[in-house]
């Protein structure tokens, strides 16, 4: 199926069904993914092969100089977004310069737009990092990606490049003390021969068990609303995400957000 890749460094501002107006940053290379995951479900298509394309990522001073020109242009518009997203064509915490450009956004973002919250989308694989999680503490919206409590799910949903260990992980978002929103994919359909579904009571059970070791402040459900690599993947409805989310609530007594 046909997916996309962000061309620009700075992108939008687009109407995010989770986040209102957002405007985007993303930190990879405009012309290229580069993530830590390769998930079957990616807007971005699959991971390059290795060595095939070089990764230019943007400078610290690119990044903060077009944030600057594009909030003084929307500014001057009367049109500011509702959040500043770091998103994009991969996993925006590997940018070595992370920190540093977290602490310039929000700089920029008082200065400018002080209405505006700053939202992360992260795989959650390099919380093994002080700084990472450092910076992702002083954002407003640390958006965290668990599609599974079970690890065999994540390898087939997720495909992570190199070691995945899931208590580890679980464990680092654990230091967000509650300050953290989870994000998770339901979805259904076939891989390489091996049918796929994280919305059984297996799934649930272990998901929720998970949910209730991390304590999120909110945690966000959707499904696929656009083109993926892997061709045989099916939406789960809204009203079977309405129901999942109510379990969530009644089992947890965490806010749930659907997002169908």
């Amino acid at each position: 199926m046909s997916t996309f890749l962000f061309d620009q460094t700075i992108f939008g501002p687009i109407n995010s069904r989770r986040l209102g107006i957002s405007l985007g940053i993303n930190l990879l290379p405009n012309d290229s993914k580069l993530c830590s995951f390769d998930c079957i479900y990616c807007e971005c298509g699959w991971n390059p092969e290795k060595g095939t394309v070089k990764a230019i990522l943007p400078t610290r001073n690119s990044v903060k100089r077009m944030l600057r020109e594009k909030l003084s242009e929307m500014k001057s518009e009367g049109a500011l977004p509702d959040v500043i997203t770091f998103a994009g064509n991969g996993e925006p915490t590997m940018h070595p310069d992370f920190a540093g450009i977290i602490d310039d956004t929000l700089f920029i973002r008082n200065e400018l737009c002080p209405g505006a919250k700053i939202a992360v989308l992260s795989n959650s694989t390099m919380l093994h990092k002080a700084k990472v999680v450092e910076a992702l503490k002083k954002i407003d919206d640390n958006i965290l990606k668990l599609d599974s409590g079970l690890v065999e799910t994540i390898q087939l949903l997720d495909q992570p490049v190199g070691r995945f260990d899931l208590q580890n992980v679980v464990s680092n978002i654990k230091k967000f003390d509650g300050q953290s929103i989870i994000q998770t994919m339901f979805i259904r359909g076939n891989f390489k021969g091996a049918e796929i579904d994280n919305t059984t009571e297996p799934e649930l059970k272990a998901w929720i068990e998970v949910l209730q070791q991390i304590r999120p402040r909110l945690v966000m459900i959707y499904t696929i609303a656009r083109d993926t690599p892997a061709n045989d993947l099916r939406k789960v409805s809204t009203e079977e995400l309405e129901i999942i989310a109510d379990r969530v609530v009644n089992e947890t007594g965490l806010e749930v957000q659907v997002s169908g």
